[in-house]
């Protein structure tokens, strides 16, 4: 039986994600990229990491409106609370996320989301809660951006997860994963506590990128080093070698399939 030879992946580039405000808060932003044209992270709209306390969220309502894509909301450290207007009617859905939690909100034609960050930590009184949080928007074909909003909360003991090389690797998107993405793809959250090794699938003809959260290891066939919060974009390839990790490393990796529109801005609103 003739193998097939993997093709590894390059870092082509590694790069700072950049610190901005949304919302008034603190917000570091590595999609969309200053260095990086959209046609390279197709479907990948928008990568935002953020630290907040619940008591920062005292008084201020974050409700705002969405349109187009797919807002997948992860929760790396501690918990927290939202609402959506994905209800009957559009009534809102309030969604607890505890650490490992996730919400998929497919905002197709319209949905408000966002309502009273922390209002659950806040009227527990727990004013102190922290949590670290990314989110990411995934585009939808403009065939697919009238659709029905929807929502699924995603809690950790749902999230498929396995062992590879020296990583633990959590399935968000993929194989195992009840989200779906409006084009196929996947999205690992790949831990590597003992630091170490791992050689990660990277589906052939998708764009992918890496994104560094804590630690640092060598990324892509040429080893190329990056340390948080820096994004490694991939070149093409159907694997993704990473190496000499420190301990603690952590990282997403995300790839899909392109979508070849290029979408159209409108604040929120993604057409």
């Amino acid at each position: 039986m003739q193998q097939i030879e993997k093709t590894r992946c390059e870092a082509v580039l590694v790069e700072d994600a950049e610190p901005i405000r949304m919302m008034g808060f603190p917000v570091l932003e590595a999609l969309p990229s200053r260095g990086i044209v959209y046609q390279r992270v197709d479907p990948f709209i928008l990568l935002h990491e953020a630290r907040i306390r619940a008591a920062d969220m005292t008084d201020i309502d974050t409700k705002h409106p969405h349109r187009g894509f797919d807002n997948i909301w992860y929760i790396l450290e501690g918990i927290a609370s939202t609402g959506h207007t994905t209800g009957p009617d559009g009534a809102i859905e309030r969604a607890h996320l505890p650490e490992g939690g996730l919400l998929a909100l497919r905002t197709g034609r319209g949905a408000w989301h966002a309502e009273s960050i922390g209002k659950d930590e806040i009227e527990a009184g727990k004013l102190d809660a922290e949590f670290r949080s990314v989110i990411f928007w995934v585009n939808l074909a403009r065939k697919d951006k009238d659709v029905e909003p929807t929502a699924l909360v995603l809690p950790p003991n749902e999230i498929p997860e396995r062992s590879e090389g020296d990583a633990t690797i959590r399935v968000l998107v993929g194989e195992g994963s009840p989200v779906e993405l409006g084009t196929p793809g996947l999205v690992f959250d790949v831990q590597l506590p003992d630091g170490g090794d791992v050689e990660l699938p990277v589906p052939s003809g998708h764009n992918g990128f890496a994104y560094v959260l804590d630690g640092e290891a060598s990324f892509g066939s040429n080893a190329g080093r990056a340390t948080p919060p820096q994004l490694v974009l991939l070149g093409r390839g159907d694997s993704l070698t990473v190496a000499d990790a420190a301990p603690g490393t952590r990282f997403l990796l995300m790839a899909g399939l392109p979508i070849g529109e290029i979408p159209i801005w409108n604040g929120p609103f993604v057409d």
